[in-house]
């Protein structure tokens, strides 16, 4: 049924989503090596892309897609499509948020616990020679509030991984009625009121770029821990780096950095911030390479959503 369909794979993935669009009548073509300029110069031969992160797809490039009908992020955000004017052009928009939501649920509660255990700090003393017990006296989560701000698919998965623990669990949205079972939705002064643990399941938009600076940490009325496997621009890290110093974070679990490039793929290159350097240093602070979202199952998972979403656009042609 889709043979004239033509898609444009521009970053590996797992191969059942090549070989199901395969078998659907699809027409696969892969370019993982050319830059952004050779990609759009051919562009318009194509009905669809599948992209992970590699470049931003702009207004320059959806004029030169003059055929095309999807995007398909093999991901959960869509911050690097222009996303607004692909709109406008009529192309359809698919992400795999569902994809790897457990995936991240999993990681922030273990990054969570390792915190609040001190498990990095004690692993890499004992690795030392040094058997420190009095200094690593750990927090337990029982008995604590944990505050979640964006309540969506990785929101939804955090909270109901802390079912097993004796806590108070409230979330804040940007959209009404979002609450469940798992979690109460409140007002952000609520939230910042009550809670001891601050994670962050939000996108990078205008509204929630650099949102965690001095004046939100200053809002809470206890000291707390920070975990976000959101977007690193979502939180000022020089700001961060001042409430660990101070004592008003207790420890902050980063699965991503402001300084991130927005492929994800590498860091940065030349003089570390200040700040980052803080970060690197500190034992409150667990770093991962934006990788929560990335287990051998998500891989999988990812794939077969995008594949289903695809099918199903189609479906309704």
């Amino acid at each position: 049924m889709n043979q004239d369909i033509k898609i444009l794979h521009i970053d590996s993935n797992h191969p059942l989503l090549w070989e199901q669009l395969q078998e659907a009548g699809f027409s696969n073509y892969e370019d993982f090596t050319s830059p952004k300029e050779a990609i759009e110069a051919k562009i318009n031969d194509y009905q669809g892309i599948v992209i992970r992160s590699r470049f931003k797809i702009d207004k320059t490039f959806l004029d030169k897609a003059t055929n095309l009908q999807f995007i398909a992020r093999v991901g959960a955000g869509l911050e690097s499509i222009d996303c607004e004017y692909a709109l406008h052009k009529g192309v359809h928009l698919i992400a795999a948020p569902e994809g790897n939501r457990n995936a991240v649920g999993e990681h922030a509660l273990g990054v969570l616990l390792s915190l609040m255990n001190k498990l990095n700090k004690a692993d890499n003393e004992v690795r030392s020679g040094h058997w420190n017990r009095e200094s690593n006296r750990g927090h337990e989560l029982d008995g604590k509030t944990v505050g979640i701000i964006g309540y969506g698919n990785m929101g939804k998965s955090f909270a109901k991984k802390l079912r097993g623990f004796d806590v108070e669990v409230l979330c804040h949205d940007i959209l009404e009625g979002v609450g469940d079972g798992n979690a109460r939705q409140v007002p952000l002064e609520e939230l910042q009121q009550k809670a001891d643990v601050l994670s962050l399941h939000i996108p990078w938009t205008p509204q929630t770029d650099k949102m965690v600076d001095a004046g939100f940490i200053a809002s809470f009325a206890k000291p707390f821990w920070l975990i976000n496997t959101s977007r690193g621009k979502n939180v000022v890290t020089a700001d961060l780096a001042d409430a660990l110093r101070s004592g008003k974070i207790l420890g902050a679990g980063l699965d991503v950095l402001e300084y991130e490039k927005l492929s994800f793929e590498t860091l940065f290159e030349g003089e570390k911030p200040e700040a980052f350097e803080y970060l690197l240093q500190a034992d409150t602070v667990l770093l991962t390479p934006h990788i929560a979202g990335w287990t051998v199952e998500s891989k999988e998972k990812l794939a077969q959503t995008i594949v289903d979403k695809i099918l199903k656009y189609y479906s309704h042609e």
